[in-house]
């Protein structure tokens, strides 16, 4: 098979990939009180992997990362919606959110907040439905 010379996009895909995911985890975590979220975080996250099938191939991309994304879909959206119904627990509306500080030994005082799970569960499902759609169209023949 006809391989072409594809040096630069493989060199600079590390990189890039580093980037865009360094900077999805940055909107994911702060999305509760920022720009940003679960479903942009995803949709970047989504954007490296597709990024990484583009430069190295699928089946260097399953030994990267095996994965079937097809499981992510409803576990992502059994989190979000486990999160709303959580509500109901504590005589809350649904999807009602809230938060707390809580001090960690390394970390100290920090917020948690039931949006991130929220978030979190919304990250996880749009991922597994972005990977799912671009794999499929693109394996298609």
């Amino acid at each position: 098979m006809y391989r072409p010379n594809d040096l630069i996009l493989r060199t600079t895909t590390s990189l890039i990939v580093f980037i865009l995911l360094g900077f999805s985890m940055y909107l994911l975590l702060v999305g509760h009180n920022a720009p940003g979220g679960g479903f942009v975080g995803g949709l970047m996250t989504a954007s490296a992997i597709v990024l990484m099938y583009m430069s190295y191939g699928l089946e260097a991309l399953e030994k990267i990362l095996p994965v079937n994304y097809r499981i992510l879909i409803p576990s992502g959206l059994l989190l979000a919606v486990g999160t709303g119904i959580g509500s109901f627990f504590f005589n809350e509306t649904f999807l009602s959110h809230t938060y707390g500080y809580f001090h960690f030994p390394i970390f100290g005082k920090i917020e948690l907040a039931t949006a991130m799970l929220f978030d979190i569960g919304v990250y996880i499902t749009v991922l597994g439905v972005t990977i799912t759609i671009i794999l499929s169209v693109a394996n298609d023949r």
